[in-house]
């Protein structure tokens, strides 16, 4: 690590229950092994609008590390950011989902259908849910 420890890094993020950029942020905060607090902004409206609040736009994921908001990032530019300001050292391990696109038309299908799309909904080790 650069900077800082995996302590020091405060995470918030600002994700969708189930969606291909939001779970790209989830993956990259896994494969660092970070820990960080989720608000779902789709179970919670009062968490889209204290998003929107903070980020001044509407647009998902948001990510807020250590006091600075990314706004409609994706993991891949999470990632990126992370790295530049020496929050993070690169690593060179893969992600356990892709960290640059939308879901798929097969996820939206099945979001459609009302069941949990492959590759969404994972496990989420270090994540602290914030329900209300």
């Amino acid at each position: 690590m650069a900077d800082e420890t995996k302590q020091d890094i405060e995470i918030t993020a600002y994700l969708k229950t189930f969606c291909g950029w939001s779970e790209g942020v989830r993956s990259v905060f896994r494969k660092y092994d970070l820990e960080w607090e989720e608000k779902d902004i789709i179970k919670n409206p009062a968490f889209r609008w204290e998003m929107e609040q903070k980020s001044g736009q509407p647009l998902s994921p948001c990510v807020v590390v250590n006091g600075t908001m990314l706004a409609d990032v994706s993991g891949e530019e999470v990632e990126e950011w992370m790295i530049a300001n020496n929050v993070l050292t690169r690593s060179e391990a893969a992600p356990d989902a892709p960290i640059d696109s939308s879901c798929t038309d097969a996820q939206h299908a099945a979001m459609d259908r009302g069941e949990i799309p492959e590759g969404l909904g994972g496990a989420k080790p270090n994540v602290r849910f914030i329900e209300s």
